[in-house]
């Protein structure tokens, strides 16, 4: 009986700590301050400690993993970096089908269930882009939400920790002029009882937006600057100016936002954020992916989210953003420019110059 009660009094002393350092990662994380993406399919990448590094270096206090890499987790969470981590479309299946118990088992072997990485966990990111090009998964993605958002809330953290899901911007049929957003009707199925879940545990719709790959395949729609111009101001800060009734738009970026924030209120959910959870432009494989214009674009996300900047249709309202990529990922597959979005080189100087506060 003794051993028992002893027991009992750390295993609550435990549960204490960990509850306690996810509410202070809560209360101490900044929404307006910029994040990187940390992508690892590279070859010369740098230990998980110079990165953490880094991006401390440069006053960057959230990264986003595209999954549960035990190398890199316990490495940012020790220097301080709130986590927002990636659940591969691989595991929805498993999660969806096994229950809040599988769920809890998923998040304690893969590390995120235990302090410190525990108790810098801002955001689980179930699935990526599944409506997109995965559909095989399209029917668990929710189910696998729900699960692991039960999990959560046994470990003690689903307040502190919010589940959702990152979409490409395709998951639009309408976009223009972005007051007309709505989502595609195909990916209705899932997105209503999606939306459903985010408005009621709080956490944002997450959209992976690319200006560049707009440009890319119709630069007679998306001109250069409009695609380049990250402007939330209103003035003419690009040479396309795109009018929606008293609104005026300059760059791609506020109009994608407005565009899905116009979808989420015509569905009935206007009270969900966006956060941009992947955006940035390369620096090579294309002649406009160039140093000076991942520079202007990439800087002008970072000086909009250090001014907590909103947009036309929500000026008052932050945009959370990650920019993509930290390094190069010479590694992945695909068109040249895939390799080629990061933003400091391997031996840890900046590709461009770019300020992150």
């Amino acid at each position: 009986m003794a051993t028992r009660t002893t027991a009992s009094m750390s295993s609550c002393l435990c549960y204490v700590l960990l509850v306690a350092g996810a509410l202070l990662a809560v209360a101490t994380a900044d929404p307006a301050k910029i994040g990187v993406c940390h992508g690892r399919v590279g070859s010369n990448l740098p230990a998980p400690e110079a990165a953490a590094a880094l991006l401390t270096q440069n006053g960057i206090t959230k990264a986003r993993l595209f999954l549960p890499d035990p190398a890199v987790l316990p490495a940012f969470a020790a220097a301080g970096i709130d986590l927002t981590v990636g659940v591969p479309n691989e595991n929805l299946t498993y999660l969806s089908t096994s229950g809040p118990d599988g769920a809890l088992q998923w998040l304690r072997s893969s590390g995120l269930a235990a302090n410190p990485v525990a108790a810098r966990l801002r955001y689980l990111v179930v699935g990526n882009e599944v409506l997109y090009n995965n559909q095989f998964y399209a029917p668990h993605l929710v189910p696998a939400m729900r699960n692991l958002h039960a999990a959560l809330a046994t470990l003690g953290l689903d307040r502190a920790v919010k589940v959702s899901s990152a979409h490409a911007s395709s998951v639009l049929a309408a976009s223009y002029p972005p007051s007309a957003g709505a989502f595609d009707v195909a990916t209705l199925d899932v997105l209503r009882p999606m939306l459903r879940f985010l408005a009621d545990t709080g956490a944002p719709f997450m959209l992976n937006a690319y200006p560049f790959i707009s440009h890319l395949s119709g630069p007679a729609n998306v001109p250069l600057d409009y695609a380049l111009s990250s402007s939330s101001s209103g003035a003419a800060a690009a040479a396309t100016v795109v009018r929606d009734g008293g609104l005026a738009y300059t760059g791609l970026f506020d109009a994608t936002v407005d565009a899905v924030a116009a979808a989420l209120e015509r569905e009935g959910f206007g009270g969900v954020a966006v956060a941009v959870t992947e955006t940035g432009w390369p620096t090579a494989g294309h002649p406009d992916a160039t140093l000076q214009n991942a520079a202007v674009y990439n800087g002008g996300v970072a000086e909009r989210a250090a001014r907590g900047a909103g947009t036309p249709r929500q000026p008052g309202t932050p945009v959370e953003v990650f920019l993509f990529d930290l390094y190069d990922e010479d590694g992945k597959p695909g068109a040249e420019i895939e390799r080629h979005f990061g933003i400091f080189k391997a031996d840890g100087t900046k590709a461009y110059d770019i300020s992150f506060t």
